[in-house]
């Protein structure tokens, strides 16, 4: 597991603690930030819920984002991601939450621009954390939010005024990307939802 690109490309991350912790693929995270560079994304202040080991924030602080907060309940989780917040030399430009991720959804009032949740292997709960952080105060207008799911985890189109725009297939592995649209209006240049394998 390697930082892709930008300041830190090439770093060698250290792995996830124990086998709860099933970070994205570095294929599977390619992809992502290819699909998110198409849609002109590039996220500037970054939130990684259930982080494991903090690779999609980091690497979005390798290309260039100003600050990431990163949130799992996990202590050897957290002891991971601050290990690879230092190698990569981007400890002053985060901060780590050690709470349960709705708690820190129902208690933190500053919104992001970009948000990732890549939850443990088909978290039942998945659906209702991504509608509460919809209802919550992390979003605004533009707001990208990206859920990493299994296959058989059926994402909605739509959530609230979350509104997806994308949907990619690797496998087994899924992300569908959201974007916010307070005033409930569709996306303008959204495509429709295309598959990869």
């Amino acid at each position: 597991m390697r930082v892709i690109s930008g300041s830190a490309r090439g770093r060698q991350l250290k792995g996830p603690p124990s086998f709860a912790t099933r970070p994205m693929t570095d294929k599977v995270k390619g992809a992502l930030f290819n699909t998110l560079m198409s849609l002109g994304v590039e996220p500037d202040r970054a939130l990684d819920l259930y982080a494991g080991t903090g690779a999609i924030g980091i690497e979005c602080l390798s290309r260039g984002a100003s600050h990431a907060d990163f949130v799992d309940m996990g202590r050897e989780q957290v002891a991971t991601i601050r290990w690879n917040l230092d190698y990569t030399g981007f400890r002053s430009k985060s901060e780590v939450h050690q709470v349960p991720v709705e708690q820190f959804i129902a208690t933190s009032r500053k919104p992001y621009d970009f948000i990732v949740l890549d939850p443990p292997y088909a978290d039942p709960e998945i659906m209702n954390v991504l509608a509460k952080i919809e209802a919550s105060s992390l979003v605004q207008s533009g707001t990208i939010v990206v859920l990493g799911h299994a296959e058989w985890v059926e994402a909605p189109e739509q959530t609230g005024h979350l509104e997806r725009i994308r949907f990619k297939r690797y496998g087994d592995s899924c992300f569908s990307i959201y974007e916010y649209f307070p005033d409930d209006a569709p996306a303008e240049d959204a495509s429709p939802a295309d598959e990869d394998r």
